[in-house]
Formats: C-alpha cells, sequence, structure tokens
C-alpha cells in the first residue's frame, strides 16, 4: 500500500460523521480505490467485512432483493455467506465495486440509519445513468474523488519525503530551488510523467523493472478501459470508445481542440454528447472546456461543443503515444526531455491532470487581438483559466524553457482584468519576468 493523500480525507470524514454516512470513494478503475478503503479499514477499525460485488454470488445478492425490513436477520445472514465471524470492537462493512449491483448503494440508507456498523463504498462509473436510473441515491453518502497517484505521492513510493516539502517552501517564498536541485527534481518530474500515477505502474517502477515491463502494466489497463467503454457502446448504441480510441491524435493536433470530423466527416457533437460524458464520469478522461469570457463565474459561459480532451492519467497517454514500438529508448528520451514527438501535449495533458486532482474545474479562452507587431488581428488562446482570490487567473504551458508570453500579453491588454498572477508554466526554476510568473511545472500543485 502506497501513502495516499485520500487517506487524511477518510480520517476527517470518519471524525466528523461519526456513523451518520457512508463513505463513497469513486474513480477511475485500477487508482487504487480498493487498497486504501481496505488498508484504512484494517488501521481504523478493530473489524472489517469486504464485500465485492465483481465475485459474490446469488445468496448475498438475493439478501438486498429480499429487503431490509428485519436488519438483524440480514446481517446474520450476510456474516452466514461471508463466513465471517465479526469481533467486539467497531466494525466498517466495505462494499467494493458497487456499481455492479445498484440495490446494495440505495440500502446504505437504511443500514446508515441503523447504526450497528460504518459503511465504505468503492466504485468505478458509478455515477453513470445506467447504475442509478432505477434506484433511489442516498443522501447519507459523503463522496470523495480519488484520482491517480500524483507527483508528490509519486516521490513517497521512492522513498522521497522532502522533495515536495522543498518545493512549496520555495514558491511560497516566491523562489526557485536553485539549479541543480531544480535539475534533479526535473527529472523526476519527467520520470512521474513517463510512469503515470497507477499504483500497479509505480509499483513496478520501485521495484526496478524496466520501462518495457511498466509499460506492459498500462497496456493492460488501457485494454480494461477500452473493454469498459466498448461494453458501454454496445449496450447504450454509443460511441465512447471511438472518441477514447482518437484521443491521443487529437491532442497531437496543432491545435488541441477536439474535432469532431476526425471521428467521421459527418459527425455532430450533439451526437456524442453522451460518449463524452461517459470518459468523464468515469474518470478517464478531463475535459477543458471553452469559455466565452474570462470570467469568475465561467460556468455561465461555457461553450460545451469546443473543447479539448486530456487523459485521466498522463503516463497512460505516454503509452497510447509510443504504441509498440522501442519503449525503452522512447521512455529514457522523454526522461531526458529529448523525446522527438510532440511533448506539448503531454506537459499540457499533466497540467490538466494536476489541477483536476486539486479540484479545479478546467477552462480555456480563445480572442482576438491586435499583433502590434504586425498590426494585423490574430488569433490567441490561454491554456487554463482558474479563479483565484476571486480574480482570474491565466496560465499557458510550455514544453521547454522558452518564456515568450504574446498571448497573455494580449489577454491582459484586451480584458484590463486585475490579475494576481499570470503563470507561465514551463522547464526551467521559478522566475518573475515582466509580471509573469514563470513557474517550473513541478510547482503546478502549489497554484
Amino acid at each position: 500500500m502506497f501513502k495516499r493523500k485520500i487517506y487524511r480525507e477518510m480520517l476527517q470524514w470518519k471524525a466528523v460523521s461519526k456513523g451518520k454516512t457512508a463513505l463513497f470513494i469513486e474513480g477511475a478503475r485500477r487508482i487504487g480505490k480498493s487498497t486504501v478503503a481496505l488498508e484504512f479499514a484494517k488501521n481504523e477499525y478493530d473489524d472489517n467485512l469486504v464485500v465485492d460485488f465483481a465475485k459474490v454470488g446469488p445468496n448475498i445478492r438475493e439478501l438486498f432483493q429480499e429487503g431490509l425490513d428485519d436488519l438483524t436477520t440480514f446481517f446474520r445472514n450476510l456474516f452466514l455467506f461471508t463466513k465471517k465471524k465479526p469481533k467486539n470492537g467497531r466494525m466498517v462493512i466495505i462494499f467494493d465495486e458497487i456499481q455492479l449491483f445498484p440495490l446494495a448503494r440505495q440500502a446504505i440508507k437504511y443500514l446508515v440509519q441503523d447504526g450497528r456498523y460504518d459503511y465504505i463504498e468503492t466504485g468505478s462509473l458509478i455515477s453513470i445513468k445506467k447504475n442509478t436510473k432505477d434506484i433511489l441515491i442516498p443522501s447519507e453518502e459523503y463522496r470523495l474523488k480519488m484520482y491517480p497517484m500524483d507527483f508528490e505521492e509519486f516521490l513517497w513510493a521512492t522513498g522521497d519525503e522532502v522533495t515536495m516539502d522543498v518545493v512549496r517552501e520555495a514558491f511560497n517564498a516566491g523562489n526557485g530551488v536553485g539549479g541543480r536541485a531544480h535539475h534533479e527534481i526535473m527529472k523526476s518530474f519527467r520520470t512521474y510523467m513517463a510512469v503515470g500515477g497507477m499504483p500497479q505502474a509505480v509499483a513496478s517502477f520501485v521495484a526496478g523493472e524496466t520501462y518495457a515491463q511498466i509499460d506492459f502494466i498500462k497496456r493492460n489497463i488501457l485494454a480494461l478501459y477500452e473493454e469498459d467503454l466498448e461494453k458501454h457502446d454496445s449496450e447504450n448504441n454509443e460511441k465512447a470508445s471511438i472518441v477514447f480510441k482518437y484521443l491521443p491524435e487529437q491532442l497531437n493536433r496543432k491545435n488541441p481542440i477536439f474535432k469532431m470530423s476526425a471521428i467521421d466527416k459527418n459527425a455532430r457533437y450533439k451526437n456524442y454528447i453522451s460518449a463524452f460524458n461517459f470518459i468523464r464520469e468515469s474518470m478517464i478522461g478531463n475535459i477543458c472546456t471553452n469559455v466565452t469570457v474570462p470570467d469568475v463565474a465561467m460556468e455561465l459561459y461555457r461553450k460545451s461543443e469546443r473543447f479539448k480532451l486530456y487523459m485521466g492519467d498522463t503516463g497512460l497517454l505516454v503509452t497510447q503515444i509510443i504504441k509498440m514500438q522501442n519503449s525503452e529508448e522512447l521512455y529514457e528520451s522523454l526522461i531526458a526531455g529529448k523525446l522527438g514527438i510532440n511533448q506539448g501535449m503531454i506537459f499540457e495533458n499533466i497540467v490538466a491532470q494536476m489541477l483536476r486532482a486539486k479540484g479545479d474545474d478546467l477552462y480555456f479562452h480563445e480572442f482576438t487581438a491586435l499583433d502590434k507587431e504586425s498590426g494585423k488581428e490574430r488569433k490567441y488562446e490561454m491554456d487554463f483559466l482558474l479563479v483565484r482570490q476571486n480574480k482570474i487567473c491565466p496560465i499557458e504551458v510550455k514544453s521547454s524553457s522558452y518564456r515568450q508570453h504574446k498571448s497573455l500579453d494580449a489577454f491582459t491588454e484586451k480584458y484590463r482584468l486585475k490579475l494576481p498572477q499570470k503563470y507561465i508554466i514551463y522547464t526551467k526554476d521559478y522566475q518573475q519576468l515582466d509580471g509573469v510568473t514563470c513557474l517550473p511545472i513541478y510547482m503546478v500543485p502549489c497554484i
């Protein structure tokens, strides 16, 4: 079990809830939901029972179908069928892969009210309408979203519990970490981008396995995602698997805004809305939406049909990109910063991933402004817009040490906004330049 930040949030839930809500952990497959739930149960409770709905037989399923009028009988039979002898003390019951059996989720309302035990639910693709349309969603759930391991968790897995503390101190002081330290942190960050945040891949890396072996693990995870998407498409007559297939190709374009014609020349956004929503809700992809006005109430100005679609885990994107090429050489080139492919899409994807894990919704903005050099109107784009201190905070992402910021200048000139911070995200150390903060990419979680 790797150290995960969500554990702290789970402790807060237990202390505040005191059994009055069930904890529901949702996230993509293979990000460690079941592992952290079981570790928490072992450490924080006297006893635990895991009910895995991917494995249970008809006896347990029938318990929920027969009704919950007599909970004493319900629990007696639950323990009988699971061969569980409860110990003295507080027990937590884990409903794993609960999306596979919605009736168990509906039962949470009555189980929590009963108060005998605490409950943790874990699930993938659980917010999809198909899994909830016929049940009453319990208000007694406290929901936590879980994401792939972030850079700090990756460092913890390698035994490094110092680096991100130093990074935060430098950011808060408005300083860089220094040349040699910056070089080492960037190397670690590039390694993290290449390996990704899926716990199985990280475990393989920590164990000293080759990049080819790590890539093999990630290919298996991608295959699971593709199977999920294909099953969803066949059951709902949708095209999420096709959208997912074209994700790397879309990001690799000069303008990575999702182009429907790449899927089919006759494709229309309105016919794919459910597919995009499925990918977003299953948390295997992050959608960044265009806003027509850079305002703190950005949701009011979102233009849903114009968006970028990022992979939920950048390590999986890297695997999609390199496909069946020599993975050892390509991984080494990426970590050294010498990869010949478009690194811009990898950097933009990891920034989207880090912002989403922080809880930020993703927006970008397209606009036209006068180019002072040519004297003509031209198109500009802000890669990301955040809200900080109730003000707009624009971000431009570079995949190199390039520090020119024409888009930021044009944005500032056009809208005359009071901007607490303007950021260039790039590969060099922290620097203030002409009112712009040039931020090394590993400092994004500090924004």
